[in-house]
Order: structure tokens, then C-alpha cells, then sequence
């Protein structure tokens, strides 16, 4: 993590479509501007962790920082609303910078399509019927056959998320991990996941996926009727999060491991 320099005279806000979100942007566009996001110092982003994650989708590689300011329902990606101040708020900051995972799934027809990931790569199963899944990682099989409703690879930042409610790790921000969770595993009924380093190169098989059709989701892009899917961190893109130094998003993925 980093302390920010800039002194934040340009800021560009976006807002979800919740009305708290609306009015609170229209409040702080009155006090400090608006810039268009290319020409900003920091793109304040006004809602919940969807709308964090839809303009970290948008900015990639733009090298502008995000700050969240919760208006919406969840907000662990976010940082308290405060009216007062933003300019030092936003200059005492701590940035993070995260790389998403990048999706490559092939579906009818050996057409293949991508897509980033900044939470997790998940599969589901598209049926009534349970899906049949064929996992290796680095090019070694490491599972010949898991029946589930699906799996998912999740990163960090997205490790308290779905990962944390299929029973996955959390992991510390800093780690350079992946979390490989399954979602109610039929058999291996005891399997848990696996923590791989952030450089695996994971594949997934669907077996028999005619019969039993799945699904493959990438944050907010879903990709249906997969046959095989590949998932591997992607270092060239970067995203940077700001957060207050009392808020910091590794002292709360810290703290989250802690509630019960």
C-alpha cells in the first residue's frame, strides 16, 4: 500500500441508482466539482460493493485510484460517507493495487470467450442435475471427478465475498494466493478447496455437459453452456482502491476472519 501525493483538486464522482447515492453526489459535485473521469485525480465512487466493483470494471489500467463512499446496502469495498474534508481524506488515503483473474471459457461450438474477474471466477451448474467437474491446475490433474453445484477461484479482495459464503478461506489483501472453493460438493463430499499461489493456471472440464449443463460467471459477466474454462490471475491489468488509513481493506479482511 501506498500514501497519495496528488492534492485532488480534479475529482470525478460516480453514483448507483440508489436515491441515497444520487442525492449524495449531487451534494459533493456542489462542493468540489466535477471532472470527467480522465482527466481526475480519483474517481469517487457513491453506492455499494456493486457499483465498486462496476467502476473498477470500468477504470482498469487507467491508473486513476477509486474511492468508495458507501450509499448503498454492502460496503465492505467501501469507506464511510463523510461530506466534510474529502480532498484530505483522499490525500491521507492508502491505495491497494489488485490484478483481476481473466476467464477464458469454451462453449458450444469450441467458441471461446474472456472475461475479468475482480472477485472470482465461479461455475454453476445449469440444471436440476448436479454438476460433473474435472479440475488441474499448472497442467496436472489434481481432481478426476468432483459432482457439486459448481466452484470458484477468488482472489483477495473477493475472498470474503461468495468465496467466504461457500465456506472458502479468507485471505489476507497482501497474500499472493487464489482460494479454489467448491460449492456443495456431493463427492468428494469432505473436500474443502485448495489455497494455490496466485500465478496457477487453473482448468475446469465439465463432464457430460449435455446432460448436465454449466455455466460459467466472471464478476458480473456470465457466460453459459461452458465446456472447459481456464483461470489465471492477470498481472498486466491493475486496479487501484483507496481507502481510509483507519479502513484499511487488509485490517478488515483481517477483522472479518474474527466475527462470528
Amino acid at each position: 500500500m501506498a500514501n497519495n501525493k496528488n492534492t485532488f483538486e480534479n475529482i470525478a464522482f460516480v453514483a448507483s441508482d440508489h436515491q441515497d447515492a444520487r442525492d449524495a453526489a449531487d451534494r459533493l459535485i456542489s462542493l468540489y466539482g466535477n471532472a470527467a473521469p480522465e482527466d481526475a485525480e480519483a474517481i469517487v465512487a457513491l453506492g455499494g460493493d456493486g457499483l465498486m466493483l462496476q467502476t473498477l470494471h470500468a477504470h482498469m489500467n487507467t491508473q486513476v485510484p477509486i474511492y468508495g463512499m458507501h450509499r448503498g446496502s454492502v460496503g465492505f469495498l467501501m469507506n464511510d460517507y463523510n461530506e466534510d474534508g474529502l480532498r484530505e481524506r483522499l490525500g491521507a488515503a492508502e491505495t491497494s493495487v489488485i490484478h483481476p483473474l481473466r476467464m477464458k471459457a469454451r462453449g458450444e461450438g469450441n467458441k471461446t470467450q474472456e472475461a475479468l474477474a475482480i472477485n472470482e471466477v465461479a461455475l454453476f451448474r445449469a440444471s436440476y442435475q448436479a454438476a460433473k467437474l474435472k479440475i488441474s491446475v499448472d497442467g496436472k490433474l489434481r481432481m478426476e471427478e468432483m459432482i457439486c453445484d459448481g466452484v470458484l477461484v477468488a482472489t483477495p479482495a473477493g475472498s470474503t465475498a461468495y468465496n467466504h459464503s461457500a465456506y472458502g478461506p479468507i485471505l489476507p489483501i497482501k497474500a499472493q494466493l487464489l482460494a479454489l472453493t467448491p460449492i456443495s460438493p456431493f463427492r468428494p463430499r469432505r473436500w474443502r478447496g485448495a489455497l494455490l499461489p496466485n500465478d496457477a493456471k487453473v482448468r475446469v472440464e465439465v463432464l457430460e455437459a449435455d446432460k448436465r449443463p454449466v455455466n460459467a460467471v466472471a464478476d458480473h459477466t456470465e457466460i453459459r453452456s461452458v465446456v472447459d474454462i481456464s483461470i489465471e490471475e492477470d498481472p498486466s491489468v491493475d486496479m487501484h482502491m483507496m481507502f481510509d488509513s483507519d479502513h484499511a481493506l487488509d485490517e478488515r479482511i483481517l477483522a472479518e476472519q474474527f466475527r462470528y
